[in-house]
């Protein structure tokens, strides 16, 4: 019945298809043509502002330049401020990673007129209201901070596992499965809730009531995008200190 519903919004304004999906056929794999467009659609936005804003370098930034050494700056903090002041710069490429990919496509979900791009089967959204890619984005923290600890303190780095009695091995290790199972329900859950809410709203009341529930959904997509980066700076700054933390919060 939902899908009823948002079959017959209005033909120019986006709408989400729950279940349809346009997928590829790579030999032996199947592969989500959606979330690839709309993520490389993410990816040349992110590409596009940076090389414009870097093009001409100046020693007083301004327009462009200065929105790109604002965000440098931001991303920055978010790092120093969870993993610390010793062992932050080299993660701040991955924590701007994240925050810059998930900023952009959530905001992506409420901005473009994907129903403006024709499919074959279903229809671009933003690549975060997909389990897949807020999963796959859940699980590559995960490794980072493997790595980020094993790099630190080498095997030692396990022994947070029986610390500091091996009777909580088994609730240790739970909660490195709990990590990016949070993560990515959380991301997921809260991006796909928007768009089906603006969906419903396009079709009930498509003149006044979206736009300011799009503003403030725009507000919210930011909201997701630093709780995720700080999250996974927070996860990689435990490793890098120790189970239980360290100076990484000061």
């Amino acid at each position: 019945m939902l899908m009823n519903l948002f079959s017959s919004a209005p033909p120019l304004v986006a709408e989400l298809e729950v279940g349809h999906h346009l997928y590829w056929h790579l030999g032996k794999f199947t592969v989500h043509g959606q979330v690839l467009i709309a993520s490389w659609i993410a990816i040349a936005l992110i590409l596009t502002v940076v090389l414009l804003g870097t093009r001409q370098l100046q020693r007083e930034p301004a327009g462009l330049q200065n929105f790109i050494e604002y965000t440098l700056e931001f991303v920055q903090s978010i790092a120093r401020a969870q993993i610390g002041e010793k062992n932050f710069r080299p993660w701040v490429p991955y924590v701007g990673t994240l925050f810059l990919f998930i900023f952009v496509s959530n905001w992506m979900g409420n901005l473009f007129p994907w129903k403006l791009i024709p499919l074959p089967e279903g229809e671009l959204a933003s690549p975060t209201n997909d389990i897949n890619t807020t999963a796959g984005l859940a699980l590559l923290t995960s490794v980072m901070y493997f790595v980020a600890g094993i790099s630190k303190r080498g095997l030692s780095y396990f022994k947070k596992y029986i610390e500091p009695t091996p009777v909580l091995l088994p609730i240790n290790v739970l909660e490195d499965f709990t990590k990016p199972l949070s993560l990515s329900f959380r991301l997921f859950g809260n991006i796909l809730a928007e768009e089906l809410v603006i969906a419903v709203l396009v079709l009930l009341v498509p003149l006044l009531i979206p736009v300011p529930v799009m503003i403030l959904f725009l507000f919210t997509g930011a909201i997701q995008a630093l709780i995720f980066s700080t999250l996974s700076a927070a996860y990689i700054g435990e490793a890098l200190e120790g189970h239980g933390g360290g100076d990484h919060h000061d």
